[in-house]
């Protein structure tokens, strides 16, 4: 966006597509100590009831998260940033991943502060609820 200064209620953030592979997953797991076998294993995921091996839902909401920084321009913008885990991104054993679909729109502007509803889909489903992040706009 070319000018954040003058952005308004219903403004929407440019959407933003990404891919979430296996060895994604691998170098989460390594960075955040998080090694539980749901994020590696088919067989660990699927023995507990779960459709395949998932990806983290911490490394689901900082991708979403992405999608405001990238707007924005500045980390440092963001003042709060929030999601309900509602679905799991079920990440398949092969080189295409599982694609994560994320959109944004401004839902208030205050005092230079926008509001922002982040919506987070993969195959067609929403994983994030509640997914807000308050921004602090350029002056």
């Amino acid at each position: 966006m070319s000018s954040l200064g003058d952005v308004g209620k219903g403004a929407e953030l440019p959407p933003l597509e990404l891919r979430v592979t296996r060895a994604d997953l691998v170098r989460y797991a390594g960075a955040s100590g998080d090694l539980n076998p749901i994020h590696w294993s088919d067989r660990v995921a699927t023995g507990v009831g779960l459709p395949g091996v998932i990806a983290h839902g911490m490394l689901t909401m900082a991708l979403a998260g992405r999608l405001v920084t990238q707007w924005v321009g500045d980390p440092s913008a963001v003042r709060s940033y929030g999601v309900r885990f509602t679905r799991p991104v079920v990440v398949p054993d092969d080189d295409e991943g599982a694609l994560l679909e994320l959109s944004g729109k401004v839902t208030d502007v205050t005092d230079g502060i926008a509001t922002v509803a982040i919506t987070a889909r993969s195959a067609g489903k929403t994983v994030l609820g509640r997914a807000v992040a308050e921004v602090a706009l350029p002056a």
